[in-house]
């Protein structure tokens, strides 16, 4: 047993072109052959594959069931296929470091998926030619504007720009954004104070605010009149009241995007820091494979072994007692399966963990025990109200079950207490005024919004997402102030030039890598 890190084997073009940038053609980096070699950083795993398939008789794989570890396992398998030729090679499919996954995965080895295979190789082999010949456009024509010392290397990458490219266009809309007045009418009513007759105290006051079914209107005039309408009307009119019993849906099984883009927001890390971190806890068998598309588990999988090992820990323990004993119902099914790897979900328990590790560890552990418990249940009432041809509108919500909420405090449900109404009373409103305000410009992109257009847009891969943001900002193409992201000139630079050239696709935007 042996093993590797990461691809082995890398491309490179044929030739002096490889590190010549000055006396080929750019247009050259699309014809030449390009070979897979491996990089002496790699060079002593490769020996050290060569010198032990020399005393066996097959050759089993056991990396990780995705498509990029089914590239890694065929460059392996390439390697010692060429110490011996009749090499037997099968392919070990697994989904967590567990004694009953890792003894199935060998009892019943298949082959390479060479479809996989190849797909990764084309990707890759497109991403060179096309990053290469960019890297070296922009390089040799703009490295003078921006670099002093003459090395810095303008990078193009075909995930990394549209990355890039959302940043300037948030931070360009913002910038250019021209804020417009509006007028709207503002309603509040405060229920009288009524004595409780049990301890002789006075309850306090329910003030609601009534939302305009208009919302606003940008001309002044238009609802200065509607207004005026309602002011001379001074009485509300309850029109509709609306009961009925409402939920909020417990999360779905978690997946490496849902990861990064809640991880980010609730734990405030990178996502390239909280997927090291993730990474770590795989290795030591703490958690499933942490790189999965999929959100829905297998119909025999073993929900109560992994709920009772988290019984013993002080804080979610007793959440984990509750599931056991009862509170249990099946994690929704999402709409995706990788048909690889199951949701991120915790396989062991360390009470020993501290830090971020630990951090990271309790929430995919509070995320997989919410899934398993029931939906938070409340009750909603609705109230139309109406004065003179306006509508006004507000909702009440009593919590009534926080159930899931109870163990996974990175969501909210708030409650609303608003009066008992019935159709047909009628109250004088305690306020009846017409404000005025001006539009507001979008915000700029957190790490969790911008996780959330990548995924949209299918730039990178769950696996990648977090490295073309770390990219961008190693580039210095951006930086982050406190949460937000915000361009660098060089950043805006290069997304505005693309964008002026004029091309039928911008490189800058995502729908080129998107239809590859």
């Amino acid at each position: 047993m042996t093993a590797v890190k990461g691809h082995l084997r890398e491309l490179r073009f044929e030739g002096d072109i490889n590190r010549d940038w000055h006396s080929y053609p750019l247009e050259h980096l699309f014809r030449v052959p390009v070979i897979k070699f491996v990089p002496d950083r790699f060079k002593a795993l490769a020996d050290n594959l060569t010198n032990e398939i020399r005393f066996a008789d097959a050759l089993f794989i056991w990396t990780d069931c995705d498509r990029e570890g089914e590239a890694i396992g065929a460059d392996i398998a390439d390697v010692c296929l060429r110490v011996k030729p009749q090499l037997t090679v099968w392919r070990a499919r697994f989904s967590a470091m567990q004694s009953n996954e890792i003894h199935y995965a060998a009892q019943h080895p298949t082959q390479l998926d060479m479809r996989q295979v190849e797909a990764v190789r084309a990707r890759s082999e497109l991403d060179l030619r096309i990053g290469a010949a960019f890297t070296r456009l922009q390089t040799i024509n703009l490295r003078s504007y921006f670099s002093s010392s003459g090395n810095k290397v303008l990078s193009y990458g075909s995930c990394q720009f549209p990355t890039l490219g959302f940043v300037v266009d948030r931070y360009l809309q913002v910038q250019n954004f021209i804020p417009e007045e509006f007028w709207k009418i503002v309603m509040t009513y405060v229920q009288p104070t009524q004595d409780n007759n049990n301890n002789n105290a006075t309850e306090p006051p329910i003030k609601t605010t009534f939302n305009w079914r208009r919302d606003h209107l940008f001309d002044r005039w238009a609802c200065f009149v509607l207004y005026e309408k309602c002011f001379e009307k001074k009485i509300a009119t309850v029109t509709k009241v609306k009961s009925k019993q409402t939920s909020k849906w417990k999360p779905l099984p978690l997946t490496t995007v849902e990861m990064q883009k809640v991880g980010c927001r609730v734990l405030n890390m990178s996502g390239s820091h909280l997927m090291t971190i993730a990474e770590g806890l795989y290795t030591s068998g703490l958690i499933s494979y942490p790189r999965t598309e999929t959100d829905q588990y297998d119909a025999n999988f073993d929900f109560m072994k992994h709920i009772n090992m988290q019984t013993q820990d002080s804080q979610w323990g007793q959440y984990a007692r509750l599931l056991r004993d009862g509170e249990f119902e099946k994690p929704r099914n999402g709409k995706n399966n990788d048909k690889a790897h199951p949701p991120i979900h915790p396989t062991s328990y360390d009470a020993h963990l501290s830090g971020d590790p630990k951090r990271v560890y309790e929430f995919i552990t509070r995320r997989f025990l919410a899934s398993c418990w029931k939906n938070a249940i409340g009750f909603e009432t609705t109230v139309e109200v109406r004065m003179d041809t306006e509508y006004f509108d507000t909702k009440g919500l009593m919590i009534l079950e926080r159930n899931f909420l109870e163990v996974y405090p990175y969501d909210k449900w708030k409650g609303n207490v608003i009066p008992e109404f019935h159709e047909g009373d009628e109250f004088i409103p305690d306020q009846l005024e017409m404000q005025e305000g001006k539009t507001s410009p979008p915000r700029l992109l957190t790490e969790t919004d911008l996780i959330g257009m990548m995924e949209k847009n299918e730039i990178g891969t769950d696996a990648t997402i977090a490295e073309h943001i770390q990219k961008i900002l190693d580039r210095e193409y951006v930086y982050k102030e406190n949460q937000y992201f915000k361009p660098l000139t060089l950043g805006i630079a290069l997304i505005v030039g693309y964008d002026k050239i004029g091309l039928e696709s911008s490189l800058s935007k995502p729908f080129l890598r998107r239809q590859v």
